[in-house]
C-alpha cells in the first residue's frame, strides 16, 4: 500500500479488514510521513514494514502481486512504472498521470511487461455506468449530440494547506502537478463523459478541441473554478463545470443528449435514467454512488486472477489527462476573481465568490460558458486543437518542433 494518509487512509481501512479475513497478505506500506498516519502503529504491531519510498521496499526484496498507489498526483506514473518493472500489477488512484507524455510512458511500460494497470475512477467500475456504456455502444439512443456535467463542492483553506502540492502547478522539484478540480476532486465526472463514449470497455473518446475558462478565488497557483467545452469527433459537444469557491454544494449531475434519448443523473434523482423524446423511461440504471467505492480494488484482484476484464486502465484514463492538459493550455494562467466578489464564512474557514454557483448552474442549464452568457467577470480562454497534441505544455516537445 503506497500512501496511508489522505485518501490512502480509506484504502488501508479496507485492506486491514481483508487482512483479518485472511483474503490478502499485506506485505508492506510506503509512507514518507509515518508519524502522520493513524495506521502506522497497526502496521508495526503486525510486523508489516513501513518504508519511506517504494524503491526502498523493493530493495528489501519485497514482492507483491498488487501495488496500490494512492500518492500525490505527480508520483502516479513513476511509482506505477517502478512497480511494473518489479513484476507487480498496479491499482493507481486517479488521475493516471499529470501529462500525456507521462501517460504514454506508463502505457508503454504496461505493454512491455504484460501486467495489469487499473486506474481508480470508481464510477467506471460501477455497474450503473458499465450498463449505460454498453447501451451507448449498442447505439440504443442514437448518436450523442451533447453531454454535460456539473459538480460544485465547497472547499476551505485547510483543503489547500493540507499538503505541499494542493492547488499547485508544479512541485518544488519542478514536476508538473496540475492540481485542480478538473484533475482531482471532480476528475471523476470529467473522465466519465469521455469514458462513456469509448468504443471499448477500457477506452474513452479523445477530445479534438478544447476551450476553457478557469479562475481562482483562493491564493493558489492553479485554478479552483473551471468551465470548459470540448468537441469529440467534431460533432459531440462536452461541457464540464466545477468549482471549490462556491457557497453551496451542488452535484454531481449530468445530462447526456442523444438523437433518440436523454440520460440524466443528479438533476431530479440520484439514479441514472434514460428517457425517449416523449419522456417515457427507457431504463433506470441506478446510482453509481450506491456501490462500494472500493469495488475498484475487488475488481482489480479479479482482473489479476483473470476472472474479468479491466474496466478502466491507462487507455481508458488517457483521454481525461489529454483534456486536463488542454484546459491548462487554454488558460495558462488563471485570473483571480475581484476581491469585491469574495465573501468569507463567519468562522473564516473558507471563502466563496458571490453568485458564482448560480452563474455556473445557469451556464449548465443553457449549455454555454460564462463569457457567452455575458457574465461580467468572465474571460475567454484560447481555442486548443488537440488532434495533434502530444506533449504538455505547448502541444509538442522541443525535439518534435526541431524535427519538423
Amino acid at each position: 500500500m503506497v500512501g496511508t494518509g489522505g485518501y490512502g487512509h480509506y484504502y488501508t481501512n479496507v485492506l486491514i479488514k481483508e487482512y483479518y479475513r485472511g483474503l490478502i497478505d499485506l506485505k508492506a506500506a510506503v509512507e514518507p510521513f509515518p508519524e502522520n498516519s493513524s495506521h502506522t502503529p497497526w502496521f508495526l504491531k503486525q510486523s508489516i514494514p513501513v518504508f519511506s519510498t517504494l524503491e526502498e521496499a523493493f530493495k528489501n526484496h519485497l514482492r507483491a502481486d498488487l501495488v496500490i498507489i494512492s500518492s500525490p498526483l505527480h508520483y502516479h506514473v513513476p511509482q506505477s512504472i517502478l512497480a511494473l518493472e518489479q513484476g507487480s500489477h498496479v491499482l493507481c488512484d486517479k488521475p493516471v498521470a499529470t501529462t500525456i507524455q507521462d501517460a504514454r510512458d506508463l502505457i508503454t511500460a504496461k505493454n512491455k511487461t504484460g501486467l495489469h494497470v487499473l486506474v481508480g475512477y470508481q464510477w467506471s467500475f460501477a455497474s450503473a455506468i458499465q450498463a449505460l456504456k454498453k447501451d451507448i455502444q449498442k447505439g440504443l439512443f442514437g448518436k450523442p449530440v451533447r453531454m454535460k456535467t456539473l459538480c460544485l463542492w465547497p472547499r476551505g483553506f485547510e483543503y489547500y494547506s493540507r499538503n505541499d502540492w494542493a492547488g499547485k502547478l508544479k512541485d518544488k522539484m519542478g514536476n508538473w502537478v496540475l492540481d485542480s478540480p478538473a484533475n482531482n476532486a471532480m476528475a471523476h465526472f470529467l473522465h466519465n463523459l469521455l469514458y462513456l463514449l469509448g468504443e471499448e470497455k477500457d477506452s474513452g473518446a479523445l477530445p479534438g478541441s478544447i476551450e476553457a475558462e478557469a479562475y481562482k478565488a483562493y491564493d493558489i497557483q492553479n485554478f479552483d473554478t473551471v468551465a470548459s467545452r470540448m468537441l469529440v469527433n467534431e460533432e459531440t459537444e462536452l461541457l464540464f463545470y466545477a468549482s471549490h469557491s462556491i457557497r453551496n454544494s451542488l452535484g454531481p449531475m449530468f445530462k447526456l443528449e442523444f438523437e433518440q434519448a436523454t440520460v440524466t443523473y443528479g438533476e431530479d434523482s440520484k439514479s441514472i435514467v434514460s428517457k425517449d423524446p416523449k419522456g417515457q423511461i427507457i431504463s433506470d440504471y441506478g446510482d453509481p454512488e450506491s456501490e462500494d467505492q472500493f469495488k475498484k480494488l475487488y475488481d482489480s484482484i479479479k482482473v489479476i486472477k483473470n476472472l474479468k476484464s479491466a474496466a478502466c486502465g491507462p487507455n481508458g484514463a488517457f483521454p481525461h489527462t489529454l483534456a486536463v492538459n488542454g484546459i491548462q493550455g487554454s488558460v495558462p494562467e488563471a485570473p483571480s476573481f475581484s476581491p469585491s466578489l469574495i465573501e468569507h464564512s463567519n468562522t473564516g474557514e473558507r471563502l466563496w465568490v458571490k453568485e458564482l454557483g448560480e452563474a455556473l448552474y445557469n451556464c449548465y442549464l443553457n449549455s454555454c460558458l460564462p463569457s457567452e452568457k455575458g457574465v461580467k467577470w468572465a474571460v475567454k480562454g484560447k481555442q486548443m486543437d488537440m488532434q495533434t497534441y502530444t506533449f504538455f505544455p505547448g502541444g509538442r516537445s522541443q525535439n518534435q518542433k526541431k524535427e519538423k
